[in-house]
């Protein structure tokens, strides 16, 4: 056995330590308590290791080394693929919608402009005129 296989053994050892002198206080201070106490506590002890929860490791179907980096593999099947595109499928329909959505505004404000520009007082032959941009500018101080 070498070290490493040791230190895969004991993964925390000082906090095994403290487990053990606290165990051997309780112990200790358990040989004083009345007797009466002392079942009770026998009895809530085997009724909680009774009822304790074993929890399960579950090991990854595979392990592949890709590039120097683990890979966990196994197979996702159809659906976890699927689920594996559903971001970015909905990044792009959000990214069409938001453009889609900008190239309305921007008409709509166009056709607001030329509407006030039809609908002026201004006749059309101002717009040809070189003294246009001087009547804006008149207009816009107003």
């Amino acid at each position: 056995m070498n070290s490493q296989t040791t230190a895969f053994a004991q993964p925390y050892p000082l906090m095994d330590q403290f487990g053990a002198r606290i165990a051997h206080q309780l112990d200790a201070a358990a040989q004083q308590l009345p007797h009466d106490v002392s079942e009770r506590l026998r009895a809530a002890r085997t009724q909680a290791l009774a009822n304790r929860r074993v929890s399960e490791t579950v090991a990854a179907p595979a392990v592949f080394v890709q590039g120097g980096s683990a890979v966990l593999g196994g197979g996702f099947g159809f659906w976890g693929r699927a689920a594996s595109w559903l971001p970015l499928v909905a990044l792009t329909i959000g990214l069409l919608g938001i453009g889609s959505l900008q190239e309305q505004m921007r008409t709509t404000e166009i056709a607001e402009v030329d509407a006030e520009l039809l609908t002026s007082d201004l006749p059309t032959t101002a717009y040809t005129d070189p003294g246009f941009a001087q009547y804006l500018k008149l207009g816009a101080k107003d």
